[in-house]
């Protein structure tokens, strides 16, 4: 059993799943540019102009989640259909009705949002003034998140900031995600170092002012927690086993938990860009004024893991690079279950491993896994059953026997949905959609019911 007051719940993003692209005033996020510019971005030149039609269509995610009995919902709010320039001064109401309609039919129907402010799809206006490079970000993540929770503020009580801040700064990085600028090494940690000061200027602005005290100590109960990186590396056979670690999830959890970057990663950083025979290092400094705010705006740990990975000694990646500064080599066991999914193998203890890890380097924070999936072509739902059996398995040993403060779970994903760059080809979730249908049909798998069966069998009753 799960303890009382344990949450069953499930997982979306805004560009995966509602389409809509430009309806009733939205603007163009990056993906929305992205996809369209450069559709080979995307391997089947697919696009999430339409996706699930979850826009029109919420009505018919929610029915899904009860039909499961999940307790909560989490899903992004798009930050270009409510503000389309990125910029307070330009808001459309359309947008901010859609997010109310949704979050009214999910209390109806006693389902608990949990509200992320951003999952990758910046207004490509603030991404045409540099994005997550331009400092002054900062500023206008505040100024969008001030909307939000005066907006909603009185019904959502759990808020995440960023989903999984490894991913979007691997956007500057790399070519892997929007809007692919492939600074790698440079641009990647300019963007870490400014989407960290973002939930930092909205905590403090907002605190300031007294608005952010009144919504958390009296009258909304408003938790905060960013989200880290897509999947969790754990290491066996490195002599340096924190270095990996460091440079993903910890690079985000360690500034809002003590205040500044990992000293092992500043350390290599620093010492990297001197031998490269740079003036300062590629690692931006905060100042002490910012460590200060920085360290403890944090009330819960968002944590999402589909995967592990082993990690040796050895110099690799591009020069120079994230991946090149941890002096580590990433590689799978071969023996370990694939999937659909190249990057994800299955690995189920890795999530007790890491929620451990987690434990014990933060204090042990009320956390939540706000992702967790298994990836097929439509074809392996059985094998779904098995990765999510064996994973919550992983989770109660992390409960009982770890004394990991995990109050619940938000599985990835009720639905199949656009998979950015595999397209519609990789499916998570556990209700299927008929993509080809003018209605997107919506049909619960195998697995949905196992899930409602197994939320019955293993919840106690509140």
């Amino acid at each position: 059993m799960f303890p009382k007051g344990f949450m069953f719940g499930a997982s979306t993003a805004a560009y995966q799943v509602e389409g809509g692209w430009n309806a009733d005033g939205k603007g163009i996020s990056i993906w929305d540019n992205l996809t369209h510019v450069h559709p080979d971005f995307i391997r089947t030149r697919e696009n999430g102009d339409v996706a699930d039609d979850s826009y029109h269509l919420y009505k018919e995610d929610v029915k899904a989640l009860k039909a499961v009995g999940m307790q909560l919902y989490r899903f992004s709010i798009s930050w270009p259909r409510v503000l389309p320039n990125g910029r307070i001064n330009q808001i459309n109401q359309a947008g901010l009705d859609y997010y109310m309609n949704l979050i009214d039919e999910l209390l109806a129907n006693d389902i608990t949002p949990v509200v992320a402010l951003y999952h990758w799809d910046l207004p490509q206006a603030l991404e045409d003034i540099g994005g997550w490079l331009n400092p002054d970000i900062a500023q206008y993540f505040e100024e969008y998140a001030d909307l939000i929770f005066k907006t909603y503020g009185d019904k959502v009580k759990w808020w995440i900031t960023i989903n999984e801040a490894w991913s979007v700064i691997n956007g500057y990085g790399s070519f892997a995600w929007a809007p692919a600028k492939n600074l790698h090494g440079t641009g990647d940690y300019l963007a870490g170092h400014n989407l960290l000061r973002a939930p930092w200027e909205s905590f403090t602005g907002l605190y300031q002012r007294k608005i952010f005290t009144l919504w958390r100590q009296n009258q909304y109960g408003v938790l905060w927690r960013n989200v880290f990186a897509r999947h969790q590396m754990r290491q066996k056979t490195s002599q340096q086993p924190r270095d990996v670690i460091n440079f993903s999830f910890g690079w985000f959890a360690h500034p809002v938990f003590k205040g500044d970057c990992p000293p092992i990663m500043r350390e290599m950083v620093d010492r990297n860009s001197k031998a490269e025979g740079r003036n300062v290092s590629r690692l931006p400094y905060f100042t002490q004024e910012e460590i200060n705010e920085i360290n403890g705006t944090v009330d819960w740990f968002g944590l999402n893991y589909y995967t592990s990975m082993m990690t040796k000694n050895g110099i690799t990646g591009d020069n120079p690079s994230t991946l090149r500064d941890t002096e580590m080599i990433q590689y799978w066991d071969p023996s370990w279950p694939s999937t659909a999914s190249d990057w994800v193998k299955v690995i189920p203890q890795g999530i007790r491993a890491l929620a451990k890890k987690v434990k014990e380097e933060y204090g042990n924070p009320l956390t939540i896994v706000t992702e967790n999936g298994y990836p097929d072509h439509g074809d392996r739902d059985l094998d779904r059953i098995g990765y999510f059996e064996t994973h919550l398995a992983e989770i109660r040993r992390a409960i009982y026997e770890d004394g990991c403060n995990i109050v619940g779970i938000a599985i990835w994903s009720i639905i199949d949905n656009f998979e950015w760059k595999d397209g519609y080809t990789v499916k998570f979730g556990i209700v299927e959609v008929d993509f080809n249908s003018p209605n997107k049909t919506r049909t619960l798998k195998k697995s949905a019911y196992w899930f409602k069966n197994y939320i019955a069998m293993h919840k106690l009753i509140q």
